[in-house]
């Protein structure tokens, strides 16, 4: 398996894709420029199964119904955010721009447990605390996590927003990120690719914890 990261966005938000060698592929959490996003899946011929979502912010969804509508694939989401797509009070545009909404999600992730998407298999882990309903992916067979918004290299997710907790965030990452094998590769919302051993070592927000 192969991942792309895109750069979107006023906050620039990472965009991933996750193929395999079948041309099939996972989309997590298209935050903006879909054309750029649709056009590269066209260009490696990639077929995408699912739109997965790490948590529901704007900066996470704001091209989702334009890559949802050119795929036609189903989009997943916790079910603690099952509304925050269609509402900008919730998933924070109302307060940063223009008012950013979805459709409502396909499938409503309700516990964790493992997803198969043909030769895909992630293990999502519940990680609330930057927002309710924030998870990440797990792929085992090729040790990447996809954190969202919990873990970043050298930092963690902000926990000031709507539904935010920091206790909550960095129990999440503690008892859920830290317990990974340390050459996992974490792949974070925002900023570059790090791993498990190296967050253990020089984060400053996970020391005494």
């Amino acid at each position: 398996m192969e991942w792309k990261r895109f750069v979107v966005g006023p906050v620039q938000e990472n965009t991933y894709i996750l193929h395999n060698n079948k041309k099939e592929a996972l989309i997590f959490d298209p935050g903006a420029n879909g054309k750029k996003i649709n056009q590269w899946i066209e260009e490696k011929e990639l077929k995408p199964l699912a739109i997965l979502l790490t948590h529901a912010h704007f900066d996470h969804i704001g091209a989702l119904e334009e890559v949802r509508r050119k795929w036609n694939v189903p989009v997943y989401v916790h079910q603690n955010e099952e509304d925050w797509l269609e509402n900008p009070k919730k998933n924070g545009s109302a307060y940063f721009m223009q008012e950013i909404t979805a459709r409502k999600a396909d499938h409503l992730i309700n516990g964790e447990g493992e997803l198969v998407f043909s030769s895909f298999r992630l293990n999502v882990f519940e990680t609330p605390g930057h927002s309710p309903g924030s998870v990440s992916y797990y792929v085992k067979d090729v040790g990447l996590i996809f954190s969202g918004d919990a873990l970043f290299a050298g930092s963690i997710g902000r926990t000031d927003l709507y539904g935010g907790d920091q206790k909550t965030l960095l129990k999440s990452i503690h008892e859920k990120l830290l317990s990974l094998p340390e050459e996992t590769v974490v792949l974070s919302g925002h900023g570059p690719e790090t791993t498990i051993e190296r967050e253990m070592d020089i984060n400053p927000f996970l020391s005494g914890f």
